[in-house]
């Protein structure tokens, strides 16, 4: 079997940077044409024609660039936000040390940040995540980065967002249409967790659906059915509220472990309240990550711990893995009989990533974890001694 050599990931590395400080001279370019042309025009008269000219800027650089105006528009209103209010992430820019699709997500964090001291902050922090993260876990942190720094705004935000709910049908081509629905994040992941449990119960021998197949049919059925009102959602929904906020003391966010969402934290309070749901209350050592104290005996985690780990956890521990937690496999950090069943040595891996972990492309790391990563999984260029922290 062929093994990759570490020159060769250098060259690939080299390559993404050298793509990236293009990326940053192209978008330069497009800014200074437009601050020329904005300058050239000042004293174009009458105003008419001047807003005439101004409006064909994006026009004259889309075909520069083989870009359609709404394109250069976007980016040139990112570029212009990021460099005006983010000279740490402007310059990484243009150092190649992050891409365009970094910066692009950054300016929309800005967009949504109010105070000038947030954004400021924002400047000084995420530089360093950016680029030792995914552009799905950078947009994960920049999410919650709004959400704690923010938080009494954000939560306003999303009450007149929460407004704006609505469920929408367009009849397409070929006898189909869709069915959209705008619905708070929570209340959507409730229905996520429910038809993928219920799309892969047992399936009769004779059922030759897909499990996406499945689960159409059984939303329709749920939507059409007269117990549609009534019926409770049973599902599994984890999330994470720091103390204070459960309080409320202080407004904030109740977060999925998986990262994908956030909701109010009194949006989930208000579900508790009524009632209507079973709930887990899980404490874990700030030292060991350990769960419960008690150590299982046997090769396989209970369900009780399963459970725990997924809510832990949120997602596959493999560095820049979004797998949901709850579609892993639960793995031992060091190896059964050796490691013990408890939670301080199990963590979620996807299927993927644990087959290569048997095979010895993965190992588990020794170093300290990182946020929301309480298990690291180190990638191994060379089995016998080249070893890549991922």
């Amino acid at each position: 079997m062929a093994t990759t050599t570490e020159r060769d990931l250098d060259v690939l590395t080299d390559v993404v940077r050298w793509r990236a400080r293009a990326e940053a001279f192209e978008v330069g370019a497009m800014l200074d044409y437009r601050d020329r042309e904005m300058a050239r025009t000042a004293s174009v008269e009458p105003a008419m024609r001047r807003q005439i000219e101004r409006s064909a800027i994006c026009l004259s650089i889309g075909e520069a660039t083989g870009l359609s105006e709404g394109q250069v528009q976007g980016r040139l209103a990112a570029a212009s936000s990021v460099r005006e209010k983010a000279p740490s992430v402007w310059d990484a820019f243009g150092d190649g040390v992050i891409d365009f699709g970094r910066v692009r997500d950054i300016a929309a964090t800005i967009d949504q940040l109010k105070r000038e001291e947030s954004i400021a902050r924002l400047d000084r922090l995420v530089v360093g995540y950016a680029v030792d993260h995914t552009g799905a876990e950078l947009r994960a942190w920049l999410r919650r980065f709004v959400q704690r720094v923010e938080a009494g705004l954000a939560v306003e935000r999303a009450d007149d967002e929460r407004r704006n709910r609505h469920v929408s049908i367009r009849h397409g081509a070929d006898s189909m249409g869709t069915l959209y629905a705008y619905l708070p994040s929570h209340e959507l992941a409730a229905i996520e967790a429910r038809l993928r449990k219920e799309a892969r119960r047992t399936v009769a021998h004779d059922d030759d659906r897909t499990a996406t197949q499945r689960e159409a049919d059984l939303l329709v059925a749920w939507c059409n059915g007269s117990e549609a009102a009534s019926s409770a959602v049973d599902a599994n929904i984890a999330v994470t509220i720091p103390a204070d906020v459960l309080a409320g003391s202080i407004a904030g966010f109740a977060e999925s472990t998986d990262g994908r969402w956030a909701v109010p934290a009194a949006w989930v309070t208000a579900v508790v309240s009524a009632g209507s749901a079973f709930w887990h209350r899980i404490v874990t050592d700030p030292v060991t990550d350990d769960i419960l104290s008690h150590e299982y005996l046997g090769r396989f985690s209970p369900d009780t711990l399963d459970v725990a780990l997924r809510f832990r956890d949120g997602v596959c521990q493999s560095p820049g893995c979004m797998v949901p937690a709850e579609r892993c496999d639960i793995d031992h950090r060091e190896p059964w009989p050796v490691g013990p069943t408890r939670a301080d040595n199990l963590g979620p891996l996807c299927r993927r990533h644990h087959q290569m972990k048997g095979h010895g492309v993965l190992c588990w790391s020794t170093r300290p974890p990182r946020p929301r990563k309480p298990l690291v999984v180190e990638i191994w260029r060379d089995p016998v001694n080249i070893e890549y922290a991922g």
